[in-house]
């Protein structure tokens, strides 16, 4: 921790982070209004005293919104990393220790899935399984996944020849009991920074989908749903796109500077 405090832009993005949570936490505290309740007398009313970041084209209360909209991002990247973290590890860890034909099988799918952009891949996955949050999550999870396994192969084939396992194996070891709790365990910390720089992705892919409509639906406040919603009166009305794409701008940048001082705090290399 005092490593990534000590270094600026680490710390700016924990802090963002932070905020996140306790943003998705006291949400029902920190909004000023009712993010659903319309008020058409309102409505495209610019920032003001009682309407910090304006209003929308209905009349609700924008800033709300955004604060209720950060439970959904947090939605999206607790789940979607409690699904790709242990699917990425074992398929990794998995083709790289027992290599052969179960490690030609295993890169093999791997690269049909990294060979497709991500958005492009989920919005098949939403169109085979329909729009909405749910299907939306899964989508995206489908699709990070990848890029967890091929680094955790990479990390297995720097650790598999290494004496401690060869000593684990003639101890009669299985070779799940050394897959899990001698080679994950060493792939954890490249993987932990891989997942959190993933989060930037995931937001995007999630406001993509959401700006497309077939993510979170109406009247969910999610942020690529508020960009799709304000772009038609954005001309007149700066403030429709300008602080949901601000928001997602703010963590998604925050998500990356994380990420890299998490890899220089956890990479020995880096010392």
């Amino acid at each position: 921790m005092s490593e990534l405090l000590s270094n600026p832009t680490a710390a700016f993005g924990l802090i963002v982070v932070v905020a996140l949570l306790l943003t998705a936490l006291l949400a029902p505290v920190l909004a000023s209004h009712d993010p659903n309740v319309i008020d058409l007398g309102n409505a495209l009313s610019p920032p003001s005293s009682q309407h910090w970041f304006g209003t929308d084209e209905l009349g609700r209360d924008i800033y709300s919104r955004i604060v209720y909209g950060t439970r959904i991002s947090l939605t999206f990247i607790v789940i979607v990393s409690v699904i790709v973290g242990p699917v990425g590890l074992l398929v990794g860890t998995t083709a790289g220790y027992f290599g052969g034909w179960c490690d030609t099988v295993m890169m093999r799918i791997t690269d049909i899935f990294l060979s497709f952009p991500s958005l492009i891949l989920a919005l098949a996955f939403v169109a085979a399984l329909g729009a909405g949050l749910e299907n939306a999550i899964v989508a995206i999870a489908l699709t990070a996944w990848p890029p967890i396994a091929r680094l955790a192969r990479a990390e297995t084939l720097t650790f598999r020849g290494a004496d401690y396992i060869a000593a684990s194996r003639m101890q009669g070891a299985s070779a799940l009991r050394i897959i899990v709790k001698s080679i994950m365990p060493m792939c954890l910390p490249s993987v932990l920074v891989r997942i959190t720089l993933s989060m930037a992705t995931v937001i995007l892919t999630a406001a993509g989908l959401g700006f497309l409509g077939l993510g979170a639906q109406p009247p969910l406040p999610e942020w690529g749903a508020m960009i799709a919603t304000g772009r038609r009166y954005m001309l007149d009305n700066w403030w429709l796109v300008a602080f949901p794409g601000g928001a997602i701008l703010l963590v998604s940048l925050a998500f990356n500077l994380l990420g890299d001082g998490l890899r220089d705090a956890l990479d020995p290399k880096q010392k």
